[in-house]
């Protein structure tokens, strides 16, 4: 298959998947290697394409319906469940993590957390890979982008976090 036919249909699939797809799904799909798919996606951002990566695969940016807004935390990285869980537990969606590097700036990493399983996948994922935490770089300190309901469902989420020590408070 040609590359402009397979980026095409790489669009339609993500457009009607409810869920991440991985580069390897895609490449088991179009029959070709999954650096392929890494370059077709690269291809399709840069024209333009609002295609997210996160850890489990590429998505397109969808407009979502709800309020969001940025909170910061800062804990140890074993207490990284626990701040999970609490945000979803109470109806919010992490959508990344933001650390502020002192030499690259602004470091995001998409989530896209908002079930408890999800939170249960990222931790194994952490728990099973060599990587560490972004909030590492920064002793702690990050930012998340939570979306959920409405501001008082926010200001619930953020009082829970307070009551466990998790919301940063200066």
């Amino acid at each position: 298959m040609e590359g402009t036919k397979r980026r095409t249909e790489i669009l339609e699939v993500l457009k009607e998947a409810e869920k991440p797809v991985s580069a390897s799904k895609l490449a088991g799909k179009f029959v070709v290697s999954r650096q392929i798919i890494v370059g077709d996606v690269a291809l399709l951002r840069a024209s333009g394409h609002e295609i997210i990566a996160t850890a489990r695969g590429y998505m397109l940016e969808k407009e979502e319906r709800g309020f969001s807004a940025k909170i910061v935390c800062q804990h140890r990285p074993d207490q990284t469940e626990e701040e999970l869980s609490c945000i979803v537990e109470l109806g919010g969606e992490i959508l990344d993590v933001i650390v502020e590097h002192p030499i690259y700036g602004e470091l995001t990493g998409n989530l896209r957390i908002s079930s408890e399983s999800e939170v249960q996948r990222f931790i194994n994922t952490l728990k099973h890979s060599r990587a560490a935490l972004l909030s590492e770089l920064t002793g702690g300190l990050h930012l998340h982008t939570i979306r959920c309901r409405d501001q008082q469902h926010l200001e619930i989420i953020k009082q829970a976090l307070l009551e466990k020590k998790i919301l940063y408070q200066n």
